[in-house]
């Protein structure tokens, strides 16, 4: 086999479909966030971010950066190794006991990423647990996916959000098997929310455990901005709670959220806990100083709602197709992978806006967008911006308007 002319022709089939993922070599400038330096063809351009998943800008609010800074001088660069070796800082321990208690859990366990939370700890329970049926939105992350079908445990798949169906499939499963029902809350690309509740009462009915992934709204919702669960009251019927520090908390790692004895299981079993060198100690100290900071500042999250909503009315408004959304995202069909790589193509070159195209794989094709992210760190100016901007790509790029 010619391997170098298969991996050619792959991402050849990739840019014709216009499906080819191109980077954008942005530089965030400390204490300007969402404005970033963009390198593009040899130049310096400054940009305004409005795709960024670090919702609030905590990445650059100062106790984080000191806590940082702080943590550097005081325990050096790295964590020495997996936690069982030589790798358990005191921050970790910090940072875990503060997130139990943001969530109102026993405890909880940091993992290298989101992604390495969902994986480890859905394939460990699944695998661990003899006879264990585990049942998955059919909307789930790809994490969660892969978490799932590395435990080999039988799944079932629920239509999005469809309590009924979920219900049908519980109640054909042996009353006896071990059960375990895996959801999202904020679904990111849609933008729409889990009626957490009711799928609680169904779980609870059928005598299943309850997996939430809370990765889009840690830090964005409730009074103490723990999340959707919290927000709806709901946080004690979940079994666990899983959540990121690479998006609203704005530094990297993730993590999960339980009981004593389900945290202890899976950091006794889970494989990519075990055998993954620990975060630095100084993502844990500013990880620790952003969730402080997030449980006395509801504040930030009543702004941001705001930010959202008032440029979903203004787009709706001018007939720019915006998805139904009840969160924080702000998703614009486009519905064709190569206009919507050449609308964001033209806000970066023509308008110094970047906003990156969600394609296939990420959403079905057909289904290409634009995922705005607003912050309450974008002004009424940059959206006068934006909304101009989207204004003239739509027009010069004959994309389908809706009625306003």
């Amino acid at each position: 086999m010619d391997y170098e002319n298969y991996f050619a022709e792959q991402i050849a089939a990739l840019k014709a479909e216009g499906a080819y993922r191109v980077f954008a070599d942005l530089e965030r400038k400390a204490g300007r966030f969402p404005l970033a330096a963009n390198h593009r063809d040899g130049a310096v351009h400054e940009v305004t971010v409005w795709c960024s998943n670090d919702y609030l800008g905590m990445g650059q609010q100062p106790d984080v950066l000191e806590a940082m800074e702080g943590a550097i001088r005081k325990s050096g660069a790295g964590a020495g190794g997996t936690r069982n070796i030589s790798g358990t800082n005191h921050f970790h321990v910090l940072l875990e006991a503060e997130l139990a208690s943001w969530h109102e859990k026993d405890a909880a366990l940091l993992f290298n990423s989101g992604y390495s939370a969902n994986v480890t700890t859905l394939s460990t329970l699944g695998s661990r647990m003899p006879g264990c049926i585990i049942f998955s939105d059919s909307h789930n992350h790809n994490s969660m996916i892969e978490g799932i079908r590395h435990s080999r445990a039988p799944r079932h798949v629920f239509r999005h959000n469809d309590v009924a169906h979920l219900e049908e499939l519980l109640a054909a499963a042996p009353k006896d098997a071990p059960k375990l029902v895996a959801f999202e809350s904020v679904y990111s690309m849609d933008g729409d929310i889990a009626p957490i509740g009711r799928i609680c009462d169904v779980a609870e009915k059928y005598g299943a455990m309850t997996f939430i992934d809370e990765v889009h709204a840690v830090g964005m919702y409730g009074q103490r901005g723990s999340g959707v669960a919290e927000r709806d009251g709901e946080a004690h019927r979940i079994t666990i709670i899983q959540g990121t520090m690479a998006k609203a908390i704005g530094v990297i790692g993730g993590y999960i959220a339980g009981s004593a004895a389900v945290v202890d299981f899976i950091r006794s079993f889970g494989q990519g806990f075990i055998f993954s060198s620990s975060l630095p100690p100084s993502i844990a100290a500013g990880a620790l100083a952003s969730v402080r900071h997030l449980r006395a500042h509801d504040e930030l999250r009543q702004r941001h709602q705001e930010r959202a909503a008032t440029l979903k009315k203004r787009l709706t408004q001018l007939g720019i197709p915006v998805m139904p959304s009840v969160s924080h995202i702000v998703p614009v069909m486009v519905g064709d992978a190569k206009l919507c790589k050449q609308a964001s193509d033209d806000l970066l070159r023509r308008h110094n806006i970047y906003v990156q195209p969600i394609n296939y794989p990420t959403v079905p094709r057909g289904t290409e967008r634009l995922r705005i992210t607003p912050t309450p760190l974008h002004d009424d100016a940059m959206m006068d911006r934006l909304v101009g901007a989207l204004i003239d790509v739509w027009g010069s790029l004959g994309i389908k308007k809706v009625a306003a």
